[in-house]
């Protein structure tokens, strides 16, 4: 189990600099320290081990979105905590970044890697607009979609190297582009929300 967690990880690294196609079971072997041999007993194909890794960010990406739903309150609140912590997750874990990134290139071998977290958003933006916390002029389907291509933006931002500021630079820089969208979608201008470092 640890070798094949080891090889998840390694993987996710790979997948995430260089693609799919742009990753070859020789490098995963070499980048892993083990032979092709071991690589294979474990995943018998390059697929089968891209499939593993987008599971493992999947799964991580749910964790995530649990635990922000979990904590309760008003909707638009929920969905600002939900865009930072995935930031926050992006910019830390290759694995999420490879599953995004795989479930793009890989059609049809899996369940985007969005479909862990945008249901939830374009329901609780269905929920905030229901409860009068969006603007009347704004739906919460664009709102959801600009969302997405926000957290979107974000994985590519953060697999080009942190926006060249090091360890949080990204999630500040989203965290500054969400104030603009939230006051821009919300019904009225409200203290700033306790909002993840």
């Amino acid at each position: 189990m640890r070798t094949r967690n080891h090889l998840i990880s390694v993987a996710a690294a790979e997948f995430d600099r260089n693609g799919y196609d742009g990753t070859s079971l020789s490098r995963l072997s070499r980048s892993a320290g083990i032979s092709i041999g071991a690589l294979t007993f474990h995943f018998a194909a390059k697929g089968e081990l891209a499939s593993a890794v987008e599971d493992s960010g999947r799964e991580a990406t749910r964790r995530v979105v649990e635990d922000v739903t979990a904590r309760g309150g008003p909707a638009l609140d929920t969905v600002s905590a939900l865009v930072l912590e995935l930031g926050c997750l992006i910019e830390d874990d290759a694995v999420v970044r490879a599953a995004a990134r795989l479930t793009q290139e890989r059609a049809g071998a899996g369940p985007a890697w969005c479909s862990c977290w945008y249901p939830e958003v374009r329901e609780l933006l269905e929920q905030a607009a229901q409860e009068g916390q969006l603007s009347p002029e704004v739906g919460p389907r664009p709102a959801a979609l600009l969302t997405a291509h926000l957290v979107g933006g974000v994985v590519v931002r953060a697999r080009r190297g942190r926006a060249g500021g090091g360890r949080g630079a990204v999630v500040a820089e989203l965290r500054e582009l969400w104030r603009l969208v939230r006051r821009g979608i919300a019904a009225s201008p409200e203290p700033n929300p306790e909002m993840p470092k």
